[in-house]
């Protein structure tokens, strides 16, 4: 019961397709009745024909031909009705499953950064295929077994007791010890179907993983560790599924007999009263068969409890992350930067923070004038990223800690804040798509010259030549076909084309050589005086920036003009004399 409490979130749909579900239903009784009516054709039938006397002069043919008459039609109904309660009822399954799945998808997008850290992708991945499926089968054809079966089962019982009391009385005894083991198999697959949904979750990690690392995997020989991860994961899950196989395979035979037992115990006790002349032989051949139509309900009780159970589980797993609410949300009245041109564009004020409880930032205060450009340095791990991601709420600092424009950022419009910015995170990720369209991707609507221009500023252009069709090349996911130089100036091409405020650099020139760094730092000078914040290694970089943060264990070491800090000697005057041996700062 508390498995089937999932389906209230389900509720909503089917409110919405209730019109379509109705008359698929109605289609469904019909089929219902026209399926009783046949039992009742055929008893005449054998009725007539075991008087021995049928032939033209008495009407016995001809009302035997009426019968066949009657029965055609039956049929045709029967065909007609599942054809229809197949179009409404499934095809209203299918648009919900669509829905539903259109739903999670652009919840998953509103999930904040901290989530997407805590999850898998590969398990939101089958979330969002499998157990949907599993969803729509259940309020699909689940729902279908459930009335079927119900209705079905409830009319063939009063039809064989109003027939005769006495034989059928005996005949459904078989029937109480199934509606126990309906009960149990329920309870039991539900947990069997979670734990097989949970294995696949596992394997779709190994999968994801696996191919997304690809090339770490083959530049480290690997192949052979993944494919024992793998085969490890694949066999859990198909000794999950071997388990409800297992279960399937003992309750259906056993079913089967049990329903087996009301024929025999039809054929003795029918076959008495036949002979002591209670019963008709029609009336006979007639419980026969609505006995064995009751082995659908019967057999689809099954069916129906395995499909609702694996769909409450899924719809479960489906809701878990539905109910989860991003961390990180605009505010209910989100406030508006005061009218004219604000004298910082960032201001950080004693920002600290932490990942639970280690500390990542502690007591930071920068000023960031309109259109200064400045550099953050310092070993890995000194909070750089983190610094940046406070800009955006990509992390949530605290209130009163850091402002775009004079206002706190925790007081904006998520969107229009992350607006103002255009970044180039460490990781330059690609899409599988044309080039043209990564370095558009940010653009309402693209413009060719200005991806151009921007390629051209972002040194990307010299490479088009080696690119097979030039703009429309399509590289590999996240950029497999492309250099680590290539990824990294499309991403900054990106950023370029981008009409915003600021810019963010998060290490984005790792990748690139020397005299390519220097063009694509001069092209973003002579292109406009932005606002603009570069994380770099590199002193050659933080050369052209006004101000240099040197972060170390998350605290501001050092802080002035890239001049001032050579004069010093601290660790940024160490780290330009170290480049300068290595041949990295050319003077």
């Amino acid at each position: 019961m508390t498995a089937l409490k999932e389906y209230k979130t389900i509720l909503p749909y089917l409110v919405r397709y209730r019109r379509q579900y109705i008359l698929g239903f109605l289609c469904l009784l019909l089929v219902d009745g026209a399926q009783v009516l046949i039992p009742q054709f055929v008893r005449q039938a054998v009725d007539l024909i075991s008087l021995g006397s049928i032939n033209s002069s008495n009407g016995a043919l001809y009302r035997i031909f009426l019968l066949c008459l009657g029965m055609a039609g039956a049929m045709l109904l029967v065909g007609a009705g599942r054809f229809l309660w197949r179009y409404f009822i499934h095809g209203s399954s299918r648009r919900i499953e669509k829905e539903l799945r259109g739903r999670l998808f652009d919840h998953l997008l509103v999930l904040s950064y901290d989530f997407y850290q805590e999850n898998k992708i590969g398990d939101l991945m089958a979330r969002s295929t499998n157990d949907v499926g599993a969803v729509r089968n259940a309020i699909g054809m689940g729902l279908v077994a459930l009335v079927d079966g119900t209705v079905l089962a409830a009319a063939i019982l009063v039809i064989i007791f109003i027939q005769d009391a006495s034989t059928a009385a005996f005949a459904v005894i078989p029937l109480l010890p199934i509606t126990v083991l309906i009960l149990l198999f329920g309870h039991k697959v539900g947990k069997q179907f979670q734990k097989a949904q949970e294995t696949y979750s596992a394997m779709s990690d190994a999968v994801q993983e696996t191919f997304s690392g690809i090339r770490v995997v083959k530049s480290f020989v690997k192949e052979w560790w993944f494919i024992k991860k793998f085969a490890d994961t694949n066999d859990d899950y198909r000794d999950a599924n071997m388990v409800l196989v297992k279960t399937f395979g003992v309750f259906f035979p056993l079913i089967t007999f049990l329903s087996g037992l009301t024929s025999l115990i039809l054929l003795l006790v029918g076959g008495r009263r036949v002979v002591e002349g209670l019963m008709s032989p029609g009336e006979l051949v007639a419980l026969f068969s609505y006995f064995q139509m009751l082995i659908w309900p019967l057999m689809g009780a099954g069916f129906m409890v395995n499909l609702i159970q694996r769909g409450a589980v899924s719809l479960g797993r489906v809701n878990t992350v539905l109910n989860t609410t991003p961390s990180i949300v605009s505010p209910a009245q989100a406030v508006h930067p005061p009218p004219g041109e604000p004298e910082n564009e960032i201001e950080i004020r004693n920002l600290s923070f932490a990942y639970g409880d280690k500390q990542v930032l502690e007591n930071i205060s920068v000023n960031i004038p309109r259109g200064a450009w400045v550099g953050i340095l310092g070993r890995t791990g000194s909070g750089k990223s983190t610094l940046l991601k406070t800009l955006t709420r990509m992390v949530d600092p605290p209130p009163g800690a850091v402002f775009v424009r004079g206002v706190d950022v925790r007081d904006w419009d998520l969107e229009t804040l992350r607006s103002l910015f255009a970044v180039t995170p460490q990781d330059s990720y690609l899409f599988s798509d044309s080039i043209r369209n990564n370095i558009a991707y940010g653009l309402e609507t693209p413009d060719e010259s200005g991806i151009k221009e921007g390629a051209e500023r972002a040194a990307l252009d010299r490479d088009l030549a080696a690119f097979k069709e030039g703009w429309d090349t399509t590289i590999g996911e996240r950029g497999l076909t492309l250099s680590g130089g290539q990824k990294q100036r499309t991403a900054i091409a990106r950023a370029f084309v981008m009409d915003t405020e600021c810019l963010i650099l998060d290490d984005s020139l790792s990748a690139v050589d020397a005299e390519t760094e220097k063009r694509i730092l001069r092209g973003l000078l002579e292109e406009q005086k932005r606002t603009a914040v570069i994380v770099s290694h590199r002193v050659s970089t933080l050369a052209y920036t006004d101000l240099v943060v040197v972060l170390d264990q998350g605290r501001i070491a050092e802080c002035g003009a890239p001049r001032e800090l050579l004069d010093k000697g601290g660790f940024y005057a160490r780290m330009a004399e170290l480049q300068r041996l290595e041949g990295d700062v050319h003077g």
